[in-house]
């Protein structure tokens, strides 16, 4: 960690990704084993973010059944009835515990369209077309008007969209940290990978402590 790296609680926002009921509740479409058990982690975190109103961009998947806006390697499998993330779907939604409270629903349309949805105070979702939430979205933009340089990570499956996202925000330098026991499927050799490229990796209680600390004088 140096002054490079070193992330700033003060313009930090908050990325939740592909936490929805297809890939987290243990009956899901598609369920990515261990979202489920770090949801009530990701909850936590989330109402940290609510409490010190810092932004929070739930990234989302949906495909069309026919799907036209698929990964090639998941296109064959949605055309053949794989039903997973489908727009307007329950299994589409975020799960219950990091949605705010009252009755939220994806607008998909909009979503798909590459709109922001607005749910909450500083809170929006947003969907990506591919793996990163930075290919061909707006939220690069929407971070630095919003003067963030430091993005906080957790949700589901670190393999696939947690990792490349986290490797499209490091090669746009914005500083990361990543909350360990609120993703799911790191391993070990990820740990390391990520800790190479200046990524902060924190479980739940540390991060806690450092976030708890903004607007004082003490440093991480």
């Amino acid at each position: 960690m140096d002054e490079y790296t070193r992330p700033d609680r003060e313009h930090a926002a908050l990325l939740t990704i592909d936490t929805q009921r297809d890939f987290t509740r243990e009956a899901g479409a598609a369920t990515i084993p261990g979202t489920n058990e770090a949801a009530g982690t990701m909850q936590r975190v989330t109402r940290q973010f609510r409490e010190q109103g810092s932004p929070i961009v739930h990234v989302v998947r949906l495909y069309r059944p026919d799907g036209s806006n698929a990964d090639l390697c998941r296109r064959a499998g949605i055309e053949d009835g794989d039903r997973v993330a489908i727009p307007g779907s329950d299994g589409a939604e975020l799960v219950d515990e990091i949605t705010p409270a009252g009755d939220v629903s994806l607008d998909t349309d909009r979503l798909l369209d590459g709109e922001f949805q607005r749910i909450g105070d500083d809170e929006t979702v947003m969907y990506k077309p591919r793996w990163g939430a930075f290919y061909d979205t707006g939220l690069e933009e929407r971070l630095r008007a919003a003067n963030i340089d430091t993005i906080v990570v957790c949700g589901c499956n670190f393999p696939n969209c947690p990792r490349t996202t986290i490797y499209e925000a490091s090669e746009r330098d914005f500083r990361v940290v990543v909350v360990t026991d609120a993703l799911s499927g790191l391993y070990e050799r990820g740990r390391e990978e990520l800790q190479d490229i200046g990524v902060h990796l924190m479980d739940a209680d540390e991060f806690g402590e450092w976030f708890s600390a903004r607007n004082t004088n003490s440093t991480y």
